[in-house]
């Protein structure tokens, strides 16, 4: 649905996109992650038809964004992560403004904005005036402006920023709900756990370059390949990590750290080799109180991989 060939944008002497290679599929919701200046932005502008690359090709449902920008235009729904209320329109008057200059008749848009207001969950707000919204209305009425034409694909640029917790867990939940309606959705965001329940691929940018684009479950894989495991171990944990260390090589398991009860080792093997080594503990008298997988969150895999990019040992293309 999404394709970048080669894209790359300079202003003056700073290269904000450095040979983008990027492909979003149908029905798909995308993250594309990195710090203020990574080139996330820059992106989106070139793919919505604000901006002309310096070079390289970008296309949506095989439209060329340069090329044939008016039609791109017509695929894509866009909101910015800063957007305009219009004091003194109430929502629907909005929605309506915005149907008008997609060229709809009144009929249609008065179809339309009951139909996103809809999907949404803005209905309730209709006559509203926009300046009276709290932060999460507004962004929940920004995701509406952008459906309004019927895109194919919907680009949000931190629609989650400024949010409060149960605002964000209700955005998520309207993404899934657009994802499940056929939309492909590209959501930009520097507040990584926030991607990670929701997105079905993920794509790390740093200076221009696309450094990691994978399943959250592959990302995962590559920046730590073994398990971590926590234990609580009723007694001394160190004398139970002195034990494991002596009955398992260091390339299968390395203790990470022990503190108090808990010890934080990193293993290498299935299911039933972790059930092998908590039965071991047990068979020589080391309590076990629990035993818990621990899951690598977004923001160490980020941190992982920028550094791993500085020290020259990463670049992939997103396919």
């Amino acid at each position: 649905m999404i394709r970048t060939e080669n894209l790359s944008k300079k202003y003056k002497n700073i290269l904000a996109l450095d040979r983008l290679n990027l492909t979003i599929g149908a029905k798909e919701i995308f993250g594309y992650i990195g710090p203020n200046g990574a080139g996330k932005t820059t992106t989106i502008r070139i793919l919505c038809g604000l901006m002309r690359p310096s070079d390289g090709k970008a296309t949506i449902a095989d439209v060329d964004v340069v090329a044939n920008p008016q039609r791109a235009k017509e695929l894509v729904g866009y909101m910015p992560e800063q957007f305009g209320v219009y004091s003194g329109m109430r929502v629907w008057e909005y929605l309506d403004f915005f149907g008008a200059a997609y060229r709809m008749g009144a009929r249609q848009r008065k179809q339309r904005v009951d139909e996103v207001m809809g999907v949404t969950g803005t209905d309730e707000m209709r006559d509203y005036f926009m300046e009276s919204l709290s932060r999460g209305m507004q962004q929940r009425v920004g995701i509406a402006r952008g459906l309004i034409h019927d895109p194919k694909v919907l680009i949000l640029d931190e629609p989650t920023s400024g949010l409060d917790p149960r605002a964000r867990i209700e955005i998520r939940q309207l993404l899934k709900r657009l994802k499940d309606m056929g939309k492909t959705i590209l959501v930009s965001s520097h507040i990584l756990p926030e991607l990670a329940t929701v997105c079905d691929r993920i794509g790390i940018l740093e200076q221009g370059r696309l450094l990691l684009c994978d399943t959250m479950e592959h990302v995962l894989q590559q920046v730590e390949s073994r398990q971590i495991l926590e234990i609580e171990i009723l007694g001394d944990s160190g004398e139970a990590a002195k034990f494991l260390k002596s009955h398992y090589p260091a390339t299968q398991l390395e203790v990470r750290e022990v503190v108090g009860r808990l010890l934080r080792l990193s293993f290498e093997g299935d299911e039933k080799a972790v059930a092998g080594l908590v039965g071991a503990l047990v068979e020589n008298k080391y309590g076990v109180l629990s035993c818990r997988e621990e899951l690598l969150d977004l923001e160490k895999v980020y941190l992982r991989v920028t550094e791993q990019a500085k020290a020259g040992k990463r670049r992939v293309d997103g396919a």
